[in-house]
């Protein structure tokens, strides 16, 4: 896939940040954090360019992909309220609290146009990897989470996105073929691959990945109509 994006480098003390943003907002795509049950609710574009930005961050260590959604088109469906996207490896240290510093600079700093290409092939030779490893007793692959600050974290490694982005490619390419999509209503289609659940038992914690196409419906077709 090709992703046209924005390249930011913004400075918190003597620290670099490479920060990179989809180049055209995802419109019809909203992002609920769970409390306990979130919802990530878009269309094939959203869904698409999603999986590519997953992909794109799984080989990309030192790499924040932002990822704005709150001032989408909101739903005439779902719950909660709306987020914004971070994805960043583990090893990268970064912080939630130090966010809004990095946001603030992002909204004044200057872009430059990035071109990337993901590799299909390799992203889910890497998913089928974490998928066998899943099985075992000493699993530890999993996606950590933190809500702050209008914005939902995402911590992973690169097999754990690569599995998250083929989830999102699943619900893009399948989801227009949903019998009742074709008069506005949403699919489930996937879910975030494990989420680090909180302590102590509870509800368990989730993100619901659903198809859903944008108004007005009267233009949506299923393939093959």
């Amino acid at each position: 896939m090709r992703l046209r994006l924005r390249e930011f480098r913004p400075r918190t003390g003597p620290y670099e940040h490479r920060i990179v943003q989809p180049w055209q907002p995802l419109r019809h795509t909203f992002l609920s954090p769970p409390e306990p049950i979130g919802l990530l609710l878009g269309d094939h574009d959203g869904l698409n360019r999603l999986a590519g930005l997953f992909s794109f961050a799984a080989y990309s260590r030192h790499t924040i992909v932002h990822v704005p959604l709150r001032e989408g088109v909101p739903p005439d469906e779902g719950w909660g309220r709306p987020v914004d996207l971070v994805l960043a490896h583990h090893a990268l240290g970064l912080r939630p609290a130090r966010w809004p510093e990095l946001r603030r600079k992002l909204r004044h700093g200057t872009a430059t146009a990035l071109t990337a290409r993901t590799d299909e092939a390799r992203t889910e030779r890497d998913a089928a990897r974490w998928r066998e490893r899943r099985e075992r007793a000493d699993f530890r692959e999993e996606l950590r989470h933190a809500t702050h600050a209008d914005t939902f974290f995402l911590f992973g490694s690169r097999d754990v996105f690569a599995q998250s982005a083929t989830s999102f490619a699943h619900a893009a390419g399948w989801g227009p073929r949903h019998k009742n999509v074709v008069e506005g209503r949403s699919a489930l289609m996937a879910e975030l691959p494990a989420l680090v659940q909180s302590p102590g038992g509870g509800h368990p914690q989730d993100v619901l990945i659903c198809f859903k196409p944008y108004p007005p419906y009267a233009h949506f077709r299923r393939p093959g109509r």
